[in-house]
């Protein structure tokens, strides 16, 4: 296991919960406006100590509620199973973000009930993924990883970065009929800083309002639908 990097604190990223995130480096994607490149392009990555991660961890027992494992893309490590025992064997809550690339992950971590929420990217509709995911795409494990979270054995969300440029509204309808219905899905507005591709830097995201009517017309479809800043 190859460590990225410690958020000490977290309010927002795993639902009602204090949490630290923990960045594993690597990633099987290479999706263009990433902006975590330092954890995706092996002559940017930088280890982290992790005695310091899990030192830190123990201090914190008590204290934080849960912890966050990103990437990167965290199921591409065989070990991930080991890391996350350890953590809920200290009395953390987990969640996992993924790409769902690897489902035969996500099925053994469910089945041990080693993860309390796991939020899956949907990056494009099934036409569009190859481009906005960069390599590494097949879409048979994708849905079945979508069918693996819809059965609802452990808490999730579906979200979707809405790149200017890339992703319309049409774009986002062709995602829903495809993954709906679901619990939760979200709709994040794209950032402009440090992408992977520098030319996504010069892109202005598109306005609240814009996600805000797509949020209106798809929001039937799911328990919970909502915007992301």
């Amino acid at each position: 296991m190859i460590y990225g990097g410690l958020q000490k604190l977290t309010l927002i990223d795993f639902p009602g919960k204090l949490a630290a995130t923990i960045f594993l480096n690597g990633c099987n994607f290479r999706c263009p406006f990433c902006y975590n490149p330092n954890l995706v392009l092996p002559e940017k990555i930088s280890p982290f100590s992790e005695e310091e991660i899990f030192s830190f961890l123990n201090r914190r027992k008590g204290m934080l509620d849960g912890v966050v494992i990103c990437g990167g893309e965290p199921t591409i490590h065989r070990d991930l199973n080991q890391i996350v025992k350890r953590i809920k064997e200290m009395g953390f809550a987990v969640k996992l973000d993924t790409n769902g690339s690897e489902p035969e992950i996500l099925e053994d971590l469910i089945s041990k009930n080693l993860l309390d929420y796991i939020a899956m990217d949907i990056k494009a509709p099934k036409e569009k993924y190859g481009t906005l995911a960069g390599q590494g795409i097949d879409l048979a494990k994708i849905q079945e990883s979508i069918d693996i979270l819809k059965e609802g054995k452990t808490d999730y969300e579906f979200r979707t970065t809405v790149i200017p440029l890339l992703l319309e509204k049409e774009d986002i309808l062709s995602i829903v009929q495809w993954i709906r219905p679901a619990k939760r899905y979200f709709l994040q507005q794209f950032r402009a800083e440090n992408n992977l591709d520098p030319e996504f830097k010069k892109l202005n995201p598109y306005s609240l309002e814009y996600l805000v009517d797509i949020k209106e017309v798809i929001a039937p479809f799911f328990d919970v639908c909502q915007v992301r800043k």
